[in-house]
């Protein structure tokens, strides 16, 4: 059961927008948009947030794992065209409020849009995110359980679970759900710097 977030007024106007500017939709990475027959419509936005792993190292000189981090960078709207999202929009947050920064197709859309309907299918309500981790390239849908928190809210909590979508980084299975606690600490792993050279191997 999915509760999601409104988006911010601002950003779903400038996607209308652009879906009413030929040269937006005309983009030569947008073929699907090009070639739709009958009406597009923005829908299911998710707030897009992306994570930070923070080092080992805290404030003092202090040791021992960090909370990660989360900001949320913009937000993201299926486009419909018929029964099925045949594309993505995403705004950005600019000095003079949210616009629209892009049209892109791809694997993760249908994803996206395979995800949510599966998570619409859980009885636990979840409010819908989604968390990319740039460095691995790697993207998830993010069931945050406090349904009534702001999309814009960045703390995982343990409730939470992670749906990283295909194609997945090696070793990490796409389209499964993974608790927070299970997954961050493998993503955490993966974006550690390598240990210098001539340094002691961890115990």
């Amino acid at each position: 059961m999915l509760r999601p977030s409104p988006a911010p007024a601002p950003a779903l106007r400038s996607v209308l927008a652009a879906l009413g500017s030929p040269t937006a939709v005309r983009e030569p990475r947008t073929p699907a948009l090009r070639a739709a027959q009958g009406p597009l419509s923005p829908e299911l936005p998710l707030p897009v947030h992306l994570l930070g792993m923070p080092g080992a190292t805290g404030a003092a000189g202090a040791t021992g794992p960090q909370p990660p981090r989360t900001l949320l960078a913009g937000w993201r709207f299926l486009i419909r065209n018929g029964d099925r999202a045949i594309a993505a929009a995403d705004t950005m947050l600019t000095p003079d409020g949210w616009s629209f920064s892009h049209f892109f197709e791809g694997p993760y859309v249908t994803a996206t849009e395979r995800a949510l309907i599966q998570a619409e299918a859980l009885v636990t309500p979840y409010q819908p995110r989604l968390l990319s981790v740039p460095q691995l390239y790697m993207l998830t849908l993010w069931l945050h359980a406090d349904t009534e928190a702001d999309g814009a809210s960045t703390e995982p909590g343990p409730d939470d679970l992670l749906v990283p979508l295909a194609p997945a980084p090696p070793g990490i299975a796409a389209n499964r759900p993974y608790r927070v606690a299970d997954l961050l600490p493998v993503i955490g792993m993966r974006l550690a710097p390598p240990p210098l050279l001539g340094s002691a191997a961890p115990a």
